[in-house]
């Protein structure tokens, strides 16, 4: 690709970052706390794109300098005079030639032919190569980035790889509220390592995503973030208790529920995975950050 079309590929990438980091499209890819690095870098990409033009302009608006170049070789060439040449001529091959003027300069000239070739040579590095066209598939990505919103990581995701549920460094107190509103992370740690120590006598209240084992049994999952969606992990809790007739996979539930030492180990990685025993649940909305950072924090 040409600088022209270097700069605007440039544009477009700075532009559809700045668009995702403005909206809230930057929470299906990266952390809430990455968004002022995100606008950073596409007023960076838009700087850099802008730049490239004006050189290229610049370096195209002074085509005075290449021509007064070539008038004054021109001017050498005509000053030397004629030359007389030494050798054979009809060789074809390169020939000393002496000035006429006697002063014993030797020059190389080739015949016909060989100036032919140069010429030729010569003609063939002046054209510009076109640019093949499949190279714009390029900003079809980009096009995708800015018009189509991807969906946040959902169950299939989920039952294939292992939880992430950590232990708890801490148990801050919990409030007074009931019930109370909880992370799903902060549940699950608490019912795993606490044993639900702090959550005896407790109703919570949690948000997640279902997802449906090939045994049928429901898990209420948020997917967790280190930095962006490629490194996400879920954290699942299972349910027990009253639960809904029918549950979709990935729609998102609010539940409401106490602690149960009933637990169960991932069939992936062998880890943890907690019960809570619900006394309701609803469908809700998928809410604005679909992933947890809680755990990382």
């Amino acid at each position: 690709m040409n600088r022209q079309a270097q700069a605007a590929v440039l544009f477009l990438v700075g532009a559809a970052v700045l668009h995702a980091g403005a909206t809230d499209l930057y929470l299906r890819y990266v952390k809430a706390g990455l968004r002022p690095m995100l606008l950073g870098a596409g007023v960076v990409l838009i700087a850099a794109a802008v730049a490239t033009v004006w050189y290229e302009m610049r370096g195209r608006g002074a085509p005075w300098r290449k021509g007064a170049g070539a008038a004054h070789e021109a001017g050498h060439v005509h000053e030397a005079g004629p030359l007389h040449e030494v050798g054979d001529a009809e060789s074809g091959q390169e020939r000393t030639a002496v000035d006429a003027d006697g002063s014993g300069d030797e020059r190389t000239v080739t015949d016909g032919r060989g100036q032919a070739a140069q010429d030729g040579h010569a003609n063939g590095h002046g054209h510009s190569h076109r640019e093949p066209l499949v190279s714009w598939l390029l900003v079809l990505p980009l096009l995708a980035l800015i018009l189509v919103a991807p969906p946040a990581l959902g169950s299939y995701s989920a039952l294939r790889t292992g939880t992430a549920l950590q232990k708890p460094l801490a148990y801050p107190p919990l409030g007074d509220r009931d019930p109370l509103p909880m992370s799903l992370v902060d549940y699950a740690g608490r019912a795993a390592y606490d044993h639900g120590r702090s959550l005896a006598g407790r109703h919570v209240r949690i948000t997640g995503f279902v997802a449906l084992d090939h045994a049928g049994t429901p898990y209420l999952v948020r997917m967790a973030l280190n930095c962006c969606a490629a490194d996400a992990q879920p954290v699942k809790i299972g349910l027990s208790g009253r639960i809904p007739p029918v549950l979709r996979p990935d729609g998102w539930l609010e539940v409401t529920g106490t602690y149960t030492g009933r637990r169960s180990k991932d069939p992936v990685n062998g880890g943890v995975i907690p019960f809570l025993d619900v006394s309701s649940a609803k469908p809700v909305q998928s809410p604005r950050d679909p992933y947890d950072e809680s755990w990382n924090n």
